[in-house]
């Protein structure tokens, strides 16, 4: 059994060894993702296929909670409607992937595979909308887009990914500000309280907004190795795309006026970031409330005792009834060969029942997040379960929120943060100028990069971490994916 286990955590190279290469293992190995003959584009398994669904699932719902309806637009944009907004086609040109030909006829217009949809929605809107009557509109899309990335990672940056978009429209600009902050809310309490990772919920700056907003909000998380991912973004376009493209309706005055937007997403990334957040060198860690199996039974010398089996299928049906997600393994796999691949898939819980366990009316459950055993009465099972399920989740949160804690770093010069960001890693947290070319210059000589103006501010006063100004701004930097 030992050497069995053995045997499949050595297919994980070691985080301490090679983080990167340590995620790419994860990712086949737990056969999440496999390498399509496309390059830059994956295929999504079953299993990390069913992570997004109960991800999708949870998100739509809250979605859903707060009046929004899902549609689905055009996967094509012609080129002229993408001009249209010039900041937009010019922050994504690079990346822009063209349909040029159907079939052998060429195209009178190049088609753009949408890398995001503002344009079809606004094209949309303008025939929909007619008064205020009908605002706010407030929609949501899930879908793929397509960015020609020149370098890719699963999850992290795919050239096709999936995700969700929303895109509302409102008669005031209080009402889209307002949907603004209620999205990024969303967000933040999401990667909390169901995927266990604690985030810096804060505003972008000018440079890192998104092309054609006026404010974009995000929440950053910190990864294992101590670098930054942007979790979701929450953005605020005013009136600017509306007027773009004439988006009007009828005020309350009998007047044409423009509404005001916001967008906000969240991708397939997020399943990156809890592999970072959370695994470890025996594989997965699924924090309980996405894991496709939240409970797997396993019968222990079945062939001795027949009732062990029975006893086993019964333990499923009981968990499955309360709505645990359960899978039951009477394969003829070694047990060793079965701890390893349940660790390698990150379930939250192993339940195991032999005979000697059916004399004393009571099951082993193994907990994934820290390796605890527990014997538990067969008539608690239930409760027992649930309330396993919730501890992991909060020690999960806790053990990523120490992470957070304890690798911020209040730092008050660029060698300072330079020193951090080249060792050890972490986020500095510093004073800003708010100058562009102070960010720059961060990004040059300390190799860091702004992740967010934290909407928590201390309301203090200090020295601009690059030219040494008096600022008043906090800001968060890290290294980032």
């Amino acid at each position: 059994m030992a050497n069995d286990k053995k045997k499949m955590v050595e297919a994980i190279t070691a985080q301490e060894v090679d983080f990167a290469q340590w995620y790419t293992d994860i990712c086949t190995k737990a056969e999440l993702v496999e390498y399509s003959s496309v390059k830059g584009f994956v295929v999504l398994r079953p299993y990390g296929y069913a992570i997004w669904e109960n991800i999708q699932k949870i998100l739509d719902g809250r979605f859903k909670a707060t009046g929004h309806e899902n549609v689905a637009m055009p996967v094509l944009i012609p080129e002229s409607l993408l001009k249209k907004e010039g900041e937009l086609v010019n922050g994504f040109a690079p990346e822009v992937a063209w349909v040029t030909a159907g079939g052998s006829d060429p195209l009178e217009e190049r088609l753009a595979v949408r890398p995001t949809s503002e344009t079809m929605f606004c094209d949309h809107f303008s025939h929909v909308l007619h008064s205020y009557r009908d605002l706010p509109m407030l929609y949501n899309q899930w879908c793929s887009v397509v960015r020609w990335e020149k370098s890719t990672r699963p999850f992290l940056r795919s050239r096709e990914f999936w995700w969700q978009e929303g895109h509302t429209i409102h008669e005031t600009a209080e009402e889209a500000q307002a949907e603004t902050e209620q999205q990024l809310k969303c967000y933040a309490d999401f990667f909390e309280n169901v995927l266990a990772i604690p985030v810096v919920p804060g505003r972008k700056t000018e440079k890192e907004k998104f092309a054609g907003a006026e404010a974009t909000y995000t929440v950053e998380c910190m990864m294992k190795d101590r670098k930054a991912l942007q979790g979701a973004t929450s953005h605020y376009f005013g009136d600017k795309f509306s007027r773009a493209y004439d988006v009007t309706f009828a005020g309350r005055d009998n007047k044409l006026q423009y509404p005001f937007q916001t967008s906000w997403g969240s991708t397939t990334r997020m399943i990156g970031a809890v592999i970072m957040t959370h695994g470890d060198n025996n594989g997965l860690v699924l924090p309980p409330r996405i894991a496709p199996v939240q409970a797997v039974v396993i019968p222990i010398a079945a062939h001795k005792k027949p009732e062990v089996a029975e006893a086993a299928k019964e333990l499923k049906a009981r968990l499955l009834a309360i709505d645990v997600r359960t899978k039951l393994d009477d394969s003829d796999q070694s047990m060793g060969w079965k701890c390893a691949e349940y660790e390698m898939r990150g379930v939250p819980l192993r339940i195991e029942i032999g005979p000697r366990d059916l004399e004393n009316g009571q099951c082993c459950i193994v907990r994934r997040d820290n390796g605890e055993k527990t014997f538990v009465a067969l008539d608690t099972l239930e409760s027992a379960v649930k309330e396993l399920l919730d501890r992991i989740h909060d020690n999960m949160l806790e053990r990523a929120r120490a992470n957070l804690e304890e690798n911020t770093f209040d730092l008050s010069t660029w060698e300072e943060v330079k020193e951090m960001a080249s060792g050890r890693g972490g986020f500095a947290r510093t004073k800003w100028c708010g100058s562009r070319e102070c960010e720059l210059g961060m990004k040059e000589k300390a190799g860091v990069s702004s992740r967010c103006m934290p909407l928590r501010q201390s309301g203090t006063k200090g020295k601009c971490v690059f030219c040494g100004k008096e600022a008043t701004t906090d800001i968060y930097w890290g290294v980032a994916y």
